[in-house]
């Protein structure tokens, strides 16, 4: 299912979008689910990185596109931004927030599903698992391949990933579940480690990106049984 939030504050051009989108879904067979903001500052209150593709009006009354952009690229720099407008002069600013594209209006549908087949490509292009790590103000979204371990301390989750550490509320259990899936191991009560980041294991410590993790004594077989399973898996 391709998520796509279309924010423009003309309900006419909602509506022609929407039009769009369900033909655009009939002709090549996608999924695609729509939800609607009439206003930027919509879109950006409690933003959640949930979206694949945004349609974005430039020119709206209270929070403008690209200011909306830019404030939704500190949390989400996958999403696919593709700018709405009569006015391309402005649309050309997009690189500033890695937009896709421009659609001119009046929009018309083979511009529109030729900016779609691009957005669907560049996201297949890009596609990697994420986890949604919440934190007080917001929600980040994170690649799983990017997050080396997950570290308790006191009541904390520490995530120790390719950007740096984000420390955030939350279960080991909850986190477990998310990633055991995706090639991690609990190797004792205090860590979850990314298997493709282990760099050894000696006596009770295991090495992941050269940082020496504890690894339970119960827990010792069962990682290196893990290891051998992740590594014939990867090397398939």
């Amino acid at each position: 299912m391709i998520r796509i939030a279309i924010v423009d504050d003309d309900p006419y051009y909602r509506q022609v979008l929407e039009k769009y989108i369900c033909r655009y879904e009939e002709e090549y067979g996608e999924k695609l689910q729509v939800r609607e903001f009439s206003d930027g500052a919509d879109i950006v209150e409690n933003y959640r990185a949930e979206y694949d593709i945004i349609l974005m009006d430039i020119e709206m009354p209270f929070l403008d596109g690209m200011s909306a952009a830019e404030q939704i690229r500190k949390s989400d720099e996958e999403v696919v931004i593709i700018f709405l407008t009569n006015m391309p002069q402005y649309a050309m600013k997009g690189y500033a927030v890695d937009a896709l594209d421009y659609v001119l209006k009046p929009i018309n549908y083979f511009a529109f599903s030729e900016r779609m087949k691009r957005a669907l490509g560049r996201m297949r292009r890009r596609e990697k698992t994420y986890v949604p790590i919440s934190f007080k103000g917001g929600v980040h979204k994170v690649a799983v391949d990017e997050i080396y371990y997950v570290e308790v301390l006191d009541h904390d989750l520490i995530f120790h990933t390719v950007q740096g550490d984000m420390t955030v509320r939350g279960t080991m259990r909850e986190t477990e579940e998310k990633l055991l899936p995706e090639g991690f191991f609990r190797c004792g009560k205090g860590h979850l480690v990314n298997l493709y980041y282990v760099d050894k294991c000696e006596e009770n410590m295991v090495y992941v990106e050269g940082n020496p993790l504890p690894v339970s004594r119960a827990k010792k077989k069962e990682l290196l049984d893990a290891l051998n399973n992740y590594m014939n898996e990867v090397c398939k």
